[in-house]
C-alpha cells in the first residue's frame, strides 16, 4: 500500500471492481502501472504529486488486488475495455476530465484512453512503450528475442499459462532483474509484493498480452487508417530502444501525437522507481502545457 493514500475498491464494469489508492487535492491525475508490477510502482511519484494534485493509482483489471475476470473473448482484456475502466473509475471519483500517465502495459491503456476518450483526457504521458501497432512493426529478426514474452503470451490459451505457472517466480523475476538499471530501486518487500501479485494473476496477465497480439492491433490500425490521433499534450519518456532495434521512436510517436514532447532517459525500464524525482518533474511540466 502507498503510505498516506486511501485505498478502496471501485466498481467499473459488470463484476469488475478496481483496487485504487487515492490522495491529495487539486486537478486530478491517474497513474497506471506496468508489468510485472502493481499500483505500488508509483509510490514515490504519487506522493510527490499529491502535494498539489488529486492522485489516483489503480491496479489495472487483471492485476494486483483488482478483479481478474476470466478471459471470455478478446474484448475482456482489450486495451479499449481497460481504458473504459479507467474513465469509469475517474467519473466514479467525481472527475469527468483528468490527466493520465501510464508505464509499460499501463501506457498502452493510457494511449487507448487518449484515442477513445479525448474529451476526458486533458494530458497524456506514456512511459517506455511504443503504441501496439508500431511495437509489432519494429520487432524483427534476432533483435526481437528481447521481446520473447510478447510472442509467448500471444499463443492460444493453455500453453503459455502452464509454462509460466511451472516457475512463476523465475519468469517474473527475469524481467525485474533484466529491465532495472538500479536493483536497489525495488526493495525486497516491494519485489515480494510484485511476485505474489503476479503468481495470483497468471491467466489475466497472459490474456492482457494476448489481446495486444490481436484485438489491440485491430483497434490501432482502424484509428490509423481513419486518421485519428491524440489531441491533447503528450509526453513520452523512453529508453533508447530505437538505437538498438533500428527505429526512430520520436517519429513513430509524432505520427500519433502532434503536440509531443519526447525524451530519452538514461535510467532503466522501471523509471518511476529508479528516477522518481525526474518522472515527477516531467509530469508536472506536462500538466502546465
Amino acid at each position: 500500500m502507498i503510505t498516506g493514500f486511501d485505498h478502496r475498491r471501485v466498481p467499473v464494469a459488470d463484476d469488475v471492481s478496481l483496487n485504487v489508492a487515492v490522495a491529495g487535492s487539486g486537478s486530478p491525475i491517474v497513474l497506471l502501472h506496468g508489468f510485472p508490477q502493481t499500483h505500488l510502482m508509483w509510490r514515490h511519484v504519487a506522493a510527490d504529486l499529491a502535494a498539489d494534485h488529486t492522485v489516483i493509482c489503480p491496479d489495472l483489471r487483471g492485476y494486483g488486488d483488482s478483479d481478474k475476470p476470466a478471459e471470455a473473448g478478446a474484448h475482456t482484456y482489450a486495451k479499449r475495455t481497460m481504458a473504459a475502466d479507467v474513465v469509469t473509475l475517474a467519473r466514479w471519483l467525481g472527475h469527468e476530465r483528468f490527466a493520465l500517465a501510464g508505464h509499460d502495459r499501463g501506457a498502452l491503456v493510457a494511449f487507448r484512453a487518449g484515442l477513445d476518450h479525448p474529451a476526458a483526457i486533458t494530458h497524456l504521458a506514456c512511459l517506455d512503450v511504443l503504441p501496439t501497432l508500431d511495437m509489432w512493426d519494429v520487432l524483427h529478426g534476432a533483435g526481437a528475442a528481447v521481446a520473447f514474452h510478447l510472442y509467448l503470451m500471444a499463443q492460444p490459451p493453455g500453453l503459455p499459462e502452464r509454462m509460466i505457472a511451472a516457475d512463476a517466480d523465475g519468469f517474473f523475476s527475469h524481467f525485474l532483474d533484466l529491465w532495472t538499471g538500479d536493483p536497489q530501486a525495488i526493495p525486497d518487500d516491494v519485489r515480494a509484493a510484485y511476485l505474489e501479485a503476479c503468481r495470483q494473476a497468471i491467466p489475466s496477465i497472459v490474456a492482457d498480452y494476448r489481446a495486444s497480439a490481436g484485438i489491440d492491433i485491430e483497434h490501432d490500425r482502424a484509428d490509423r487508417e481513419a486518421g485519428r490521433g491524440l489531441r491533447m499534450p503528450v509526453t513520452v519518456l523512453q529508453q533508447d530502444w530505437g538505437a538498438a532495434l533500428g527505429y526512430d521512436a520520436a517519429a513513430l510517436w509524432r505520427a500519433w501525437a502532434p503536440d509531443l514532447r519526447h525524451e530519452t532517459v538514461t535510467c532503466g525500464h522501471f523509471m518511476a522507481e529508479e528516477a522518481p524525482d525526474d518522472i515527477a518533474k516531467a509530469l508536472r511540466a506536462l500538466l502546465t502545457r
